[in-house]
């Protein structure tokens, strides 16, 4: 990309923000964006705290939810490429209490690409459970299959982090955020950008979540009570602002969520794709096995179609599919979304703190780099 088309694009991104901002559809946002392992976008605007009016700036973290989800995948691709397991190994190999009730079928490969069959948690569990590591791994060993592994596909929201999770910290052979440092954010140069569990000290650099306001027409759509979503998890667990900003889930390792900054899941996506600085996280042919086999249905939880890969889904909001795909990433409740590109060599970061029920900003400004890559 020529240098003429970068300061373009770089302005293009910041007017598109601003002009969320100043309407009042986002109160603060960041993107991030990398090419071929240079970055060539650093856009951000709006506040981070609106009770203060602390503005978002490039090194704020944000809690996104899911779009960490990416971050703990990519722990387990650099374990199995030194040899600590396969993706056909079986999870109880490495965890044996994970093999009760018939899940001893179960391999890190079905974790991956969310085809396990274990997708709830128990609907007593509340966020003080959440927030207790081995009190929830305990909770996860003990769950019964709710499908025969591989044959279905299903997004296991909150158990992906503590299977994954729990196969990344007994491989490893420490806590799991002593892993995600030593082996990524370090290394990236983002430790104070991207965690799992985040330092209680560190707390006050992050921005604070806000729900969206309902629209006054809003209806919730209706929905069965029979519908496999609410057995998944309790209602009361939810996602939302709250949640978000409570002291203790940002604190604990919940690895199916994290916080970070648009600037390092982008620059960890482009270590994905190539080299950052000399930093590549895995081999091109990893690469091409995490993205290039997914398995797709209809998900079994949330009843819409849904694509994966190993730890990472495919396709990019707004944009229709593609054959081949080559995008690969994972989105968080509220709207942001990180992914990255082997087509183009883009990787791409937007988070943002005011929680909306869609995608759509994430999708506008990955359409305006996805179409300047071209």
């Amino acid at each position: 990309m020529s240098k003429t088309k970068t300061v373009n694009l770089q302005a293009q991104v910041q007017n598109a923000l601003d002009e969320m901002v100043e309407s009042g559809r986002e109160r603060g946002l960041q993107v991030a964006v990398y090419r071929h392992g240079v970055q060539i976008v650093d856009a951000v605007a709006g506040v981070a705290d609106p009770s203060t009016g602390r503005k978002v700036a490039s090194e704020t973290p944000f809690y996104c939810y899911s779009v960490c989800k990416a971050a703990l995948s990519t722990l387990v691709h650099m374990l199995a490429e030194r040899g600590a397991f396969g993706y056909e190994t079986p999870v109880a190999e490495i965890w044996p209490e994970f093999g009760a009730h018939g899940k001893q079928g179960v391999t890190i490969r079905h974790v991956l690409n969310h085809t396990a069959g274990v997708p709830g948690i128990p609907l007593t569990t509340t966020i003080e459970d959440l927030c207790n590591w081995h009190k929830m791994c305990a909770a996860v060993a003990d769950a019964e299959l709710w499908w025969e592994p591989g044959t279905k596909i299903g997004y296991h929201a909150y158990t992906f982090g503590y299977i994954a999770g729990g196969i990344v910290r007994l491989a490893a052979g420490k806590p799991l955020a002593q892993v995600l440092r030593a082996e990524v954010t370090e290394p990236l140069g983002i430790a104070k950008e991207l965690y799992f569990g985040m330092p209680r000290a560190e707390h006050p650099r992050l921005a604070v979540l806000e729900d969206a306001p309902m629209p006054p027409d809003f209806q919730m759509p209706p929905m069965p009570p029979d519908l496999p979503m609410f057995k998944a998890a309790p209602m009361s667990l939810m996602p939302n602002a709250a949640f978000g900003n409570r002291p203790d889930t940002l604190a604990a390792d919940i690895p199916a969520g994290g916080k970070t900054s648009a600037r390092a899941i982008a620059r960890m996506y482009a270590a994905l794709l190539g080299e950052v600085d000399g930093v590549r996280l895995i081999s091109p042919a990893r690469l091409r096995e995490a993205t290039t086999a997914p398995v797709s249905g209809v998900d079994e939880i949330f009843g819409m179609p849904t694509t994966w890969g190993l730890g990472y889904a495919i396709g990019v909001p707004g944009r229709p599919p593609q054959d081949p795909a080559t995008s690969f990433g994972v989105g968080g409740v509220g709207g942001s979304f990180a992914f990255g590109d082997t087509a183009t060599g883009i990787a791409f970061a937007l988070t943002k703190n005011r929680l909306t029920q869609d995608f759509s900003a994430s999708a506008e400004i990955a359409g305006l780099v996805m179409a300047s890559a071209n």
